[in-house]
């Protein structure tokens, strides 16, 4: 069906019957016909005008009544050749109740595009470390003693490496005072007498480097000797298990078979 401007059916309605009917064919483009002869294209006509004069009249807008005249149209098209409908009281109550009961709803959600925001993200999925065989486990304070000893067995390997590196760091701090010393030319004009405060700080260079690496020595070892001290300590007092003492299998003893006594004739 061509879809009638507002202004159209305006025009159909105002008019009286038949000439309204007249004007609706014209503006559908139907050609003209026989009322008589061609009974379908009459009744079909007639549908059509019924439908636009029944929505006029209820005062829908022009817009509205053409859109009547339209659903008029395609409903006859769509039941053509249908033994008859399905229950139309009960289709009619579940599209009033849905569909037109949120019309403006429908529309809004049909007619305007949406506005689709996605984010992509890289997620990592670290899995879980395989557990160990359950004879290879143990008790979570058993854990945690055996890693305060490592904490502390580390800590004592920390404290030797930092005494090796100050050591190392001062005997060259000294070897360069010495080298400079000896690069000075001794048969040069005064300077044997240029040379005597360069070898007053080289000797107190080397009595500075070797008290900071004795007190460094003695400062580490006492420190050792704590953490030595906190390893026995930890060593004597171990942690007790809580799993149940096992139980010797009874079933695996032979029970010795009482001898008997000889009988004295």
């Amino acid at each position: 069906m061509v879809l009638l401007s507002p202004v159209a059916v305006r025009a159909v309605v105002q008019l009286q019957r038949e000439e309204g009917r007249q004007l609706l064919r014209e503006l559908l483009g139907w050609e003209p016909f026989d009322e008589v002869w061609d009974l379908q294209q009459s009744i079909r006509l007639d549908i059509l005008y019924n439908s636009i004069m029944f929505a006029a009249r209820k005062g829908l807008s022009w817009a509205a009544v053409a859109t009547v005249g339209k659903i008029a149209e395609e409903l006859l098209e769509e039941m053509k050749g249908e033994e008859g409908p399905l229950k139309p009281g009960i289709l009619c109550d579940y599209f009033l109740n849905t569909y037109f009961k949120h019309f403006h709803l429908y529309q809004f959600l049909l007619c305007h595009k949406r506005t689709v925001q996605q984010s992509y993200a890289t997620l990592e999925v670290c899995v879980p470390p395989h557990p160990l065989p359950l004879e290879a486990g143990v008790e979570v304070e058993v854990e945690k003693h055996q890693q305060q000893i490592a904490a502390l067995s580390a800590a004592e390997t920390q404290k030797r490496t930092d005494v090796l590196h100050l050591q190392k760091m001062l005997k060259a701090e000294k070897d360069i005072k010495l080298e400079k010393c000896s690069s000075q030319d001794p048969l040069q004009k005064g300077s044997l007498f240029e040379r005597i405060p360069l070898v007053e700080e080289v000797i107190r260079a080397e009595a500075e480097t070797t008290r900071e690496i004795f007190q460094a020595e003695i400062q580490a070892t006492f420190e050792i000797l704590e953490l030595r001290l906190q390893k026995k300590m930890l060593s004597l007092k171990p942690p007790v298990s809580n799993l149940p003492p096992l139980v010797p299998d009874v079933r695996t003893k032979k029970t010795p078979k009482p001898r008997e006594r000889k009988k004295k004739k």
